[in-house]
């Protein structure tokens, strides 16, 4: 029988998340994994650190870099890249980029996004970092970053290349990365068709989910004769995010099935709630400049099942008071979440802003009022 491994943790959370309860999937993939966005709360898994090729969903990745390039100022959309002779000769999956062709960045993304254009890919690779192989440098010390323990990345695009390899799990990390930090690239991973040069060339998502499955948002299809067929799949309901990747299937719609499979197990098992005392917890403060701190929970939404998501109730552990100064994000008490007598979450309980120590003309302005108002 399968192994079914359910509490994993994803290395951008610093704390634990609860595991989830086991469950048997129709899913024929080799490796395959769900994952909640916000939490990143692994649902199910299988052979979930097998290392594999990823084919094009190698790509998630030179999306991120692309991504967070922009988010630091060095690139921008409307930027133009001059097409090296390099990038125009990728095989494989391509929008046929010619050598010294301009095209935007935009345009780029929308081309990998939609088309998995190796070409486009190599192209962004290069806008980024001068030279592919500096990009893949860069692209295996962000996936150490994130936790990628099973990631070893050869090239830009996921074509075949030896060594070049992930897992069902790091390919999560990678994807939870993308959509949770830079979530304007649901602009073109939500393209069902379109086109680029001005209308000259089309473009139809390789993801056949985006048309055919209520709430996609992505991500990325990838297939070769030696990774099979591959998906890192995305979508949205009631405010809840999955991430379904699925590595090695044999046929395009057996990973689409196995995808849906696991995002609609997700869907129906689970629901955000978000975590909200009936009152705002405050705590006074001793000689501060306010008389109280106002608290804040580290974490504002948990993953539970469905059926007890109007179920909880809240519980605070607090000390009678502080002294200032009191500093912002300093944790001061505990939030236990219950449904029924069982205890879901502690959460630590911190301090929404700070609060400095009174100055001594404050004292005894505050000495003063005492004394007239009482």
């Amino acid at each position: 029988m399968k192994k079914r491994v359910l509490a994993l943790l994803l290395a951008l959370l610093p704390m634990a998340v609860p595991a989830a309860e086991a469950v048997e999937l129709p899913v024929e993939a080799p490796a395959a994994l769900l994952m909640e966005k916000e939490t990143g709360q692994v649902l199910y898994a299988e052979n979930e650190h097998e290392k594999l090729e990823p084919a094009s969903v190698t790509k998630v990745m030179t999306l991120l870099l692309v991504m967070e390039a922009m988010e630091r100022g060095e690139l921008k959309y409307e930027d133009t890249v001059t097409v090296s002779a390099g990038a125009a000769s990728m095989g494989g999956s391509q929008v046929y980029l010619s050598e010294g062709e301009q095209i935007t960045v935009e345009e780029l993304l929308k081309a990998v996004c939609v088309s998995s254009g190796n070409d486009a890919a190599v192209a962004l690779a290069e806008k980024v970092s001068g030279v592919t192989e500096l990009f893949v440098q860069q692209m295996n010390n962000r996936a150490a970053e994130l936790g990628m323990q099973d990631t070893h990345f050869v090239n830009p695009t996921g074509l075949p290349a030896e060594g070049h390899v992930t897992s069902a799990y790091d390919i999560a990390l990678m994807s939870r990365a993308l959509i949770l930090r830079h979530p304007d690239i649901r602009r073109f991973t939500t393209i069902w068709m379109d086109t680029i040069r001005g209308g000259e060339f089309g473009l139809s998502n390789t993801n056949k989910l985006i048309r055919f499955y209520e709430g996609a948002t992505g991500l990325k299809t990838g297939s070769t004769g030696s990774a099979g067929y591959c998906i890192s799949a995305t979508a949205e309901r009631d405010g809840m995010e999955l991430i379904a990747v699925v590595l090695g299937d044999e046929t395009s719609q057996q990973r689409f099935e196995d995808a849906k499979t696991l995002l609609n197990y997700g869907f129906s098992a689970y629901a955000l709630a978000h975590v909200a005392p009936p009152e705002p917890p405050t705590v006074p403060v001793k000689l501060g400049a306010s008389k109280a701190a106002a608290l804040t929970p580290a974490e504002n939404v948990l993953l539970v099942k469905k059926e007890r998501a109007g179920s909880l109730t809240y519980g605070t552990d607090l000390p009678e008071c502080l002294t200032a100064p009191v500093e912002k994000g300093q944790q001061v008490g505990t939030l236990t979440v219950r449904c029924g007598d069982e205890i879901l979450r502690e959460i630590p309980l911190t301090a929404a802003e700070g609060v400095e120590r009174m100055s001594w003309s404050g004292l005894f302005l505050r000495l003063l009022q005492r004394a007239v108002f009482g």
